[in-house]
């Protein structure tokens, strides 16, 4: 691979070496400044020239991260400050992703915990300040926004020490430096009232506060996978921390398999991070984040170590899945006009390969060859993952998420997370009026500036399009996040959707004339000149019963004129729905067809005749 061919070893001996490395994480609730941070900390060491364009964000490079606004998919990077390599990793914010964050801790010997400072911590802060505790990391808490208007960091400080001492295993781990940062703007300051000016004070408190990596370098090498991608040029690649000795390319290694048993490989490559970029270097020592090619079979989880002591190291333990959605083969009758890969051989195929790098997701195949049960960790999680595939070409249909529920001694248990909801005060009783039926417990209510911050326990299978009501109930106005929070015996029951669907009962393009009268009846999904066929949905009855509908249906042409002929039709614009509304929407008759250029709802069942609902036609 073309790069800068750097060798660790010209810095001095390995214990030199070592201990000029500091390995963190910079963990956060989505939204609250992560990859902006990093942005300002690559400007400020040196890696971009003073001429050179850098976009915003620059560690999303994924397309639908950019879109999104959210970091979907850990990413590595390195910077220099003074002697000292600081690897950083940018981590997901979003609970849904909480594979991606659970594996990468393992990586980093401390975390940068980054809280807004309006809205303080939130659920999935909460989240993975746990995970790293747990693995006996000391944070270093950045309240960041100090600019915002309503900022308030000294109470957000607050808020996060009462957050540690209810999640800290140690009293050490209630004794963490605490910085208050302008990500946008790139400063930072130890006390609030001092002058900002860059973020040297970070890059110190790094330096200072942050151990080197643990391991001994003397001893055989050992690393941990724990992360795996692809190369063009050199095939599969694993990314790892070296826990212990040390290895260079072209070393003699064994892959010590999840299952115990042992294959032999030899390090083709062995690439750093410097900057943004990874280059190619001679050799490795404890305590660096290192990438190395040679080693083809190799998984998530496993270790790479020296042959003549092949000792495994702990296996990365990930939260198990709670939702879980059908993917399956379209039979519209539309199937394969838009979508390149159609078939059941290469949707499973594509599925099974998702889960050499998602760690947090669970495939399983079904009685029936066209259907592939897919689990995960959220709705947004198994969306990204439909979203991914529809862009590279894949059509299917994809059916109604549900909860997995548990047996623990023959008591029923199911998902429950914690929810938390700003929304301004008038339309707080609009909030408890929509989660009320969905079996919640109100743990707590307290203002937060304008708005009210209300926190709810509520079963995971209430979320099913609760976002969407809210946003209708509140005027858009609602802010909802959520957290996975164990087990619970289960609730009892939950009402479903209460409106019903608009079904075409007939093929062709919607007429303007058609959906004139069709309006009437509640929300249309489709727009005049729509491609619609029978059994699909058309649009949401405002009634809790389903209507089949005549979409396609024209305007008889007559010899006679009337006065009132000329008059234009008048349409409400549809509402034109994202996969994970979609998703939300459908009820468990109905399912989301999905492909390449359009996402559209249809009955499981598309002859009305044979459908168990019953149906009043128009």
């Amino acid at each position: 691979m073309p790069g800068i061919c750097f060798d660790h070893n010209l810095l001095g001996d390995e214990n030199t070496v070592q201990e000029k490395i500091r390995n963190i994480a910079i963990i956060a609730h989505v939204d609250h400044g992560k990859t902006t941070l990093v942005d300002a900390m690559l400007k400020q060491s040196g890696v971009f020239r003073e001429n050179e364009v850098v976009h915003e964000r620059v560690m999303d490079s994924n397309d639908l991260e950019r879109e999104r606004g959210i970091t979907i998919l850990a990413k590595n990077l390195s910077v220099h400050f003074e002697d000292i390599k600081i690897n950083i990793v940018d981590t997901p914010g979003h609970a849904d992703f909480g594979g991606e964050v659970e594996r990468i801790l393992t990586m980093v010997d401390s975390v940068l915990l980054l809280v807004d400072a309006v809205d303080g911590p939130m659920p999935q802060t909460r989240f993975v300040l746990r995970k790293s505790l747990e693995l006996g990391l000391r944070p270093i808490l950045i309240v960041n926004k100090v600019d915002r208007a309503g900022a308030d960091p000294l109470q957000a400080q607050c808020r996060v020490f009462d957050l540690f001492c209810d999640l800290a295993t140690s009293e050490e781990q209630l004794d963490f430096p605490t910085l208050f940062t302008n990500a946008r703007l790139g400063t930072a300051v130890r006390n609030m009232g001092e002058e900002p000016r860059d973020l040297r004070p970070l890059f110190e408190t790094i330096r200072d506060n942050i151990e080197p990596p643990e391991g001994d370098a003397d001893a055989p090498f050992q690393m941990l996978v724990a992360h795996i991608d692809y190369n063009d040029y050199l095939g599969r690649i694993a990314t790892g921390k070296v826990a212990n000795g040390s290895v260079a390319a072209g070393d003699s290694v064994v892959l010590i398999k999840r299952d115990g048993s042992v294959t032999r490989g030899r390090i083709s490559r062995l690439l750093a991070h410097e900057g943004l970029r990874q280059v190619e270097v001679v050799s490795a020592t404890c305590g660096d984040i290192v990438t190395m090619a040679g080693l083809e079979e190799v998984e998530i989880g496993e270790t790479v170590c020296d042959p003549s002591h092949p000792r495994a190291l702990p296996y990365m333990v990930v939260d198990e899945p709670t939702l879980a959605l059908n993917v399956m083969v379209s039979t519209s009758p539309f199937a394969g006009r838009e979508g390149k890969y159609v078939t059941s051989r290469i949707i499973r195929e594509r599925l099974y390969r998702e889960l050499r790098n998602n760690l947090s997701l669970r495939v399983e195949d079904t009685s029936s060859p066209d259907t592939f049960r897919v689990s995960g960790r959220g709705e947004l999680h198994l969306g990204i993952l439909i979203e991914n595939m529809r862009r590279e070409g894949f059509e299917m249909a994809v059916s109604k998420p549900e909860v997995i529920f548990r047996e623990v001694d023959g008591v029923r248990m199911e998902p429950m997370e914690c929810l938390v909801v700003d929304v301004p005060a008038e339309h707080q009783g609009a909030v408890m009026a929509s989660v009320g039926p969905r079996r919640v417990e109100l743990l707590s209510m307290k203002p937060n500036g304008n708005d009210v911050r209300l926190e709810f326990s509520i079963p995971a299978r209430g979320l099913i399009g609760l976002r969407s009501e809210l946003l209708t109930e509140t005027r858009g106005t609602a802010v909802m996040n959520h957290v996975f929070d164990g087990y619970q015996p289960y609730k009892g029951d939950i009402p479903g959707r209460r409106t019903g669907a608009l079904v075409s009962m007939e093929n062709g393009s919607v007429t303007a004339y058609a959906l004139e009268s069709l309006q009437e009846r509640g929300r249309l999904f489709v727009a005049p000149g729509t491609e619609v066929y029978a059994g699909m949905v058309v649009g949401e009855n405002a009634k809790d019963s389903d209507i089949d509908v005549n979409p396609v249906r024209m305007k008889k042409l007559t010899n006679m004129r009337s006065s009132n002929s000329e008059i234009s039709i008048k349409l409400t614009p549809p509402t034109i729905l994202t996969l994970e509304q979609a998703m939300e929407f459908i009820d468990d008759d109905e399912l989301v067809e999905v492909t390449p250029m359009s996402i559209r709802l249809r009955k499981r069942v598309l002859n009305k005749s044979f459908r168990t609902k019953k149906t009043a036609a128009v």
